[in-house]
């Protein structure tokens, strides 16, 4: 009744905004329209050069191996600039809420100067089905969702270039999708993002033990030592802090400290930290747990933060893999905890068998068949550990930026790799590339 009722409100939004503005696109919004499935929840007018914006819900099966089953909807965003201009079909990995805003432009977008569409992943914050049944929460489905609403939307942009990307988890959606529907883009470009090949990808522990400059790695192992053998007096600063921040732990304040104290080199080096600043034995206690909270953050294990990241660990946990904390390096210091991989977030009820098939398969097509994609990651990031491993397959590109982190984009790239990527772009797509966009 909900969606009934926004749908007829929409609707008559809509209506009345392209009544009274002459120059919209109505030959746009009626094509729009007439996509089955597909109800227009929002217009405005376009800002960053876009023509017009829109909110879409596009209905997609649960299960799209049974389309005649039950159905949700999914958030779709489109920012459209000029029929003749390519198409950049962004695969949020999580939610889209972002893209909520007639002015925001990937940075693809903005280098090709190109429409935009933006898709929430399925299980996400608006893109949820009524009954959550996890075990439709699969990289086959979402693959299916993106390539349904290419098929849709090739009805408004039907001659254009086609262009798919993500960052991090995002960039992991974008690359499944290509993988599942080789036809439907022409390029792909994934940021950051794994290739993982297991729950615990094994593959993160050697990495942090050889990542970036000794010294820096020294300091982070003396700093978590610190806060493990001075847990004791640490801890009641911990409690205040979290309950201040109102988040409770399934498995405990001290267990959540703990994870949190393992969980800082990934996080560090995942963001790029300053080695400079992490906390000596002569910081004050306050000021250790406060820069603890800073990196790392206390939120990450908490229950308050299981409802959003909930879809995110069922997916991790079953298909596309995650990593885990070494406590062997801490000699006995870890006491409370004893899960380090992150089950603690399944649904209950949820079927915890971990399907390593599709990762396998994905791999051997990176390996062999893929083309026409960049894959762009940062040296220090602890997930180019398990990047996608691409140096045997000349048809692709592979780009590390370094000492990158997780932060790592075209647009912070060294000048050369940054040229390498836009050659390619204009090779692939036969469309110019605005190098200066952002200078």
């Amino acid at each position: 009744m909900k969606r009934v009722l926004l749908t007829v409100v929409a609707t008559f939004f809509v209506a009345f905004t392209f009544a009274q503005q002459d120059e919209v696109n109505v030959r746009l919004l009626k094509k729009i329209d007439r996509l089955e499935g597909v109800e227009v929840i929002k217009y405005e007018k376009g800002q960053a050069g876009f023509e017009d914006f829109f909110e879409l819900a596009v209905t997609q099966p649960l299960d799209h191996n049974n389309p005649d089953g039950e159905t949700f909807t999914q958030r779709v965003f489109v920012s459209h600039r000029d029929k003749s201009q390519p198409v950049v079909f962004v695969t949020e990995g999580y939610t889209a809420r972002y893209a909520d805003n007639p002015a925001y432009a990937n940075e693809l977008t903005r280098y090709l100067q190109a429409n935009q569409i933006v898709v929430e992943h399925r299980f996400f914050d608006e893109s949820v089905p009524d009954s959550l049944q996890w075990e439709y929460l699969t990289v086959a489905n979402a693959a299916a969702d993106h390539h349904h609403v290419v098929e849709l939307l090739r009805n408004i942009y039907k001659k254009n270039k086609w262009l798919n990307t993500g960052i991090s988890k995002g960039g992991q959606t974008a690359t499944y999708h290509r993988f599942f529907y080789p036809e439907d883009v022409d390029v792909t470009v994934g940021y950051v993002c794994p290739i993982n090949f297991s729950r615990e990808e094994q593959r993160i522990y050697p990495f942090l033990q050889n990542v970036g400059p000794e010294g820096c790695r020294q300091k982070i192992k003396n700093y978590q030592d610190y806060m493990l053998e001075n847990k004791k007096d640490f801890l009641p600063i911990f409690d205040y802090l979290v309950e201040k921040k109102g988040l409770t732990y399934s498995m405990g304040n001290e267990a959540a400290y703990e994870l949190v104290v393992c969980e800082y080199p990934f996080a560090f080096w995942q963001w790029g930290e300053d080695c400079n600043a992490i906390p000596g034995p002569k910081t004050m206690a306050k000021d250790a747990v406060k820069h603890l909270d800073e990196v790392a953050g206390f939120d990450f294990f908490a229950e308050e933060s299981k409802a959003a990241m909930q879809p995110f660990f069922y997916q991790a946990l079953t298909e596309i893999g995650m990593y885990g904390y070494d406590f062997s390096i801490f000699d006995g210091k870890i006491t409370a905890c004893t899960d380090n991989t992150f089950m603690f977030f399944m649904p209950e009820g949820a079927d915890t068998t971990y399907n390593y098939q599709t990762m396998r398969d994905v791999d051997h097509w990176i390996q062999n068949d893929a083309e026409k994609v960049i894959w762009i990651y940062g040296e220090y990031d602890p997930w180019s550990a398990p990047a996608a491993r691409a140096e045997g397959n000349d048809k692709v590109l592979k780009i590390i930026k370094p000492a990158g982190s997780h932060k790592t984009r075209i647009r912070n790239l060294p000048e050369e790799q940054k040229n390498q990527i836009f050659d390619h772009l204009e090779l692939w797509l036969s469309t110019p590339v605005y190098r200066d966009v952002f200078k």
